[in-house]
């Protein structure tokens, strides 16, 4: 994922877009898809072989700069507890998963997902609602947004 300059370019990118019915071209189409990480920079290993948190300067300087220039964002996806405790802290329940449970609260504008990486098996086994409930909705709110309806404007002069 590092060396291809990519996000989500690994395992945890080819569950995320299974959850999303996206495949790889239109996933990584920035006309249509932006992938906004919570940090721009790799933070490093700890000291189990995960990834460390990601640097906590990076959202509050970046992230409302670059959202501000996109003209039309249709649904924003919370992927994982450090997107969904920057974007709902005052609403954030005490864990990722009493959040996810949460999920219709946030609609339409967010869909909270965990973050899809190896460490997510044994939550989705835990969790069997949110592949039966949550990801169906989610696949037809991202096909929504990638498709929209035409919308009326003026009409053509004759």
């Amino acid at each position: 994922m590092h060396d291809t300059r990519l996000s989500f370019n690994d395992p945890s990118g080819d569950r995320l877009r299974a959850w999303l019915a996206l495949d790889r071209e239109t996933f990584y189409d920035e006309a249509r898809v932006a992938i906004l990480g919570m940090a721009f920079c790799y933070p490093g290993r700890d000291t189990k072989g995960g990834d460390l948190p990601p640097r906590p300067e990076c959202a509050p300087r970046w992230h409302e700069r670059l959202r501000a220039c996109f003209s039309t964002i249709e649904l924003t996806l919370l992927v994982g507890s450090y997107a969904i405790d920057y974007y709902l802290p005052r609403t954030r329940p005490r864990s990722m998963t009493e959040a996810i449970v949460r999920w219709r609260d946030f609609l339409p504008e967010l869909f909270l997902l965990p973050h899809p990486s190896w460490r997510a098996t044994r939550w989705l086994r835990d969790n069997p609602w949110f592949e039966k409930e949550a990801l169906p909705e989610l696949r037809v709110r991202v096909a929504d947004a990638l498709n929209p309806p035409p919308r009326c404007g003026p009409c053509p002069r004759r």
